[in-house]
């Protein structure tokens, strides 16, 4: 089904996370949320530009209203983010008070509406996924988490499926798209037989959902309707944190990763860690939704 993986930049991320591909300029962003970074890369030139930031970034998505417009995910909340200029604009932090927790994987939906989950830095039951609206409000859609991860719906948007890494398990929920109400919980994949945690994760055109594993060195592919691994893509690093569907036709998949918890030894035999990857796929993924703004 795909070819070989390519390393498309030996960027040494820290912990690369968050892929997204703008379909407007057929460019991909990512975040280093550790080496506190956005970047940006071109498939077709291959350049690479990126943004330092003074704050931890978890995610980056794209805004409806001008494509030099970004909402960012830091450890300090909602902002807005101008990548030509790197101004950010204070939006809102639901968790000012949880001083031991920060933002991780956001998503939009296709309403545009933004879902972005957070994470406990002490293993703690106290992170929380939030969904922000075009008219800037923020609600808690779900509670007593630990690490909010991957995200994804169905093409006809009557289920999200949402990660909660430590649990090692990947939970389908009815959803109401006009409303983004969440319904009935169901555990459809269950990854503690699985080498490493389930990280990241998209959504192909046949339904398929894509997982990062982190710390089992590989990306998967299941089948959410009956909880099947169909097929495994093996990575040259240990910590594969996400993916996204990128390019003209949507059929590659960019991978990021990490060198973040590798000592030197792991690193020296993995020296690719931190690297964004590619494989190009006989499938095609879903387009990225804008936030509406």
């Amino acid at each position: 089904m795909h070819e070989e993986v390519e390393l498309v930049l030996d960027a040494k991320a820290e912990l690369g996370e968050g892929p997204c591909w703008d379909f407007r300029n057929n460019l991909l962003y990512w975040v280093d949320i550790e080496g506190k970074k956005v970047h940006m890369y071109n498939h077709i030139s291959g350049k690479h530009k990126q943004i330092q930031l003074e704050r931890e970034v978890s995610a980056i998505i794209p805004c409806s209203k001008k494509d030099t417009e970004f909402i960012v995910t830091l450890d300090s909340g909602f902002h807005l983010l101008n990548i030509e200029t790197g101004q950010l604009e204070f939006m809102t932090d639901p968790e000012k008070e949880l001083t031991r927790n920060r933002f991780n994987d956001g998503k939009c939906d296709a309403k545009g509406r933004l879902w972005a989950g957070t994470m406990s830095r002490d293993d703690k039951k106290e992170a929380a996924l939030y969904c922000l609206g075009k008219d800037g409000r923020c609600t808690a859609k779900m509670s007593d988490l630990t690490i909010s991860n991957g995200m994804a719906w169905t093409s006809d948007n009557k289920y999200f499926y949402h990660i909660d890494t430590p649990t090692q398990i990947i939970t389908q929920y009815e959803y109401e798209l006009e409303t983004g109400e969440l319904g009935r919980a169901k555990q459809i994949i269950n990854f503690s037989e699985e080498e490493g945690f389930p990280d990241g994760m998209t959504i192909d055109s046949e339904g398929m959902l894509w997982v990062a594993h982190y710390g089992g060195g590989k990306v998967s592919r299941w089948n959410p309707d009956n909880g099947e691994k169909l097929e495994e893509i093996l990575l040259p690093v240990p910590n594969v944190t996400s993916c996204t569907f990128g390019g003209k036709r949507l059929d590659e998949l960019y991978i990021t990763t990490a060198r973040s918890g590798l000592d030197d030894e792991k690193l020296k035999e993995h020296p690719q860690s931190g690297g964004l990857f590619k494989v190009k796929l006989g499938i095609k993924g879903v387009k990225t939704y804008l936030y509406q703004n």
